[in-house]
């Protein structure tokens, strides 16, 4: 099958559940219409609606091939940037810091992925902004809460922006017998991982007793994080027709991401613990905002995309 076929039948798919989802969710609000409304429908129903809307964003970001991907990630760092230094607390002096990570820094990862600089793209961020933005702070001469601010700036920028795009750097890769799939491994990548939230969502609301980190994130459970992370590999391993991988390398993969995006998870949620908020936003109606759908994505796109280079790639 080619690309575009395997495309078209895992959107078709993606689709198929969805639409059994919104029939379901349909039907729920028609049960208890003459009971008055009732929350968790209503907040299952807009939850639907916004992942008919990414569905959507997914298959026109695949119909766009490369430069699709890289503007629909940029459009993701973007928006979890904003909601990340939103909540942060800054001073007149870091506009201009704050300017060069907006409309320097973040559309520069993605133009290295677009012309494949891959050398360059690892160590942008992490060496060359890491260096920079402090300079510009200090030259600005407000040394009120320098190290916070600073380092709050350097956060959002790994986090929102060089973890994040590792996701459409996938297709900078040179996978022999893999060409023109690449598009392929980021909807491995994505489904597995948010897969995983649904499903350790449900196994924790049906067998949840035992608390993970109850002063972070409440409603994570022992039960949930097994339920889900082992029902979420079985997901991977279902999709190995899609992938470069064998059927066990897919699971091994889906096993490391999902943990990785378990803990993803945990750690956002400390952060916003920290902020004393419950969503980072509300951009996605019954989602929160950006950076609540794709915490556990920031963190397991790395580790994908490395294990992917270093095991797959030429």
């Amino acid at each position: 099958m080619t690309a575009t076929g395997q495309g078209m039948a895992l959107f078709a798919g993606i689709t198929g559940v969805l639409v059994v989802a919104s029939i379901v969710g349909f039907m729920l609000q028609r049960r208890d219409a003459t009971t008055g409304s009732n929350a968790v429908i209503e907040n299952l129903n807009s939850r639907i609606k916004t992942w008919w809307a990414i569905l959507l964003a997914g298959w026109v970001a695949f119909l766009l091939g490369k430069a699709g991907a890289i503007a629909l990630f940029g459009f993701a760092s973007l928006g979890s940037l904003r909601e990340f230094l939103t909540l942060t607390p800054t001073r007149p002096a870091d506009h201009l810091t704050l300017a060069i990570a907006f409309f320097v820094v973040l559309p520069f990862q993605y133009y290295l992925i677009w012309i494949n600089w891959y050398e360059l793209f690892l160590i942008s961020i992490p060496v060359y902004a890491f260096l920079l933005l402090p300079i510009v702070a200090a030259l600005r001469g407000d040394t009120a809460a320098f190290m916070p601010r600073v380092a709050e700036i350097q956060w959002g920028l790994m986090i929102c922006v060089f973890c994040l795009s590792h996701v459409p750097a996938l297709l900078t890769l040179d996978i022999p017998g893999y060409e023109g799939r690449h598009l392929l491994l980021i909807a491995f990548l994505i489904i597995v991982v948010q897969s995983n939230d649904v499903l350790q969502y449900v196994w924790g609301k049906l067998i949840g007793r035992h608390k993970i980190a109850p002063q972070v994130s409440p409603s994570k459970t022992v039960e949930g994080l097994v339920g889900g992370v082992l029902s979420a590999t079985a997901v991977g391993v279902g999709l190995w027709w899609i992938t470069p991988f064998s059927p066990w390398q897919a699971g091994a993969i889906a096993l490391v991401i999902n943990l990785m995006g378990f803990f993803g998870g945990l750690v956002m949620s400390a952060i916003k613990r920290d902020r004393g908020v419950k969503d980072w936003g509300q951009t996605l109606k019954g989602h929160g905002g950006i950076l609540d759908r794709i915490d556990s994505v920031i963190f397991a796109a790395p580790i994908f995309f490395h294990l992917t280079r270093y095991w797959w790639a030429v």
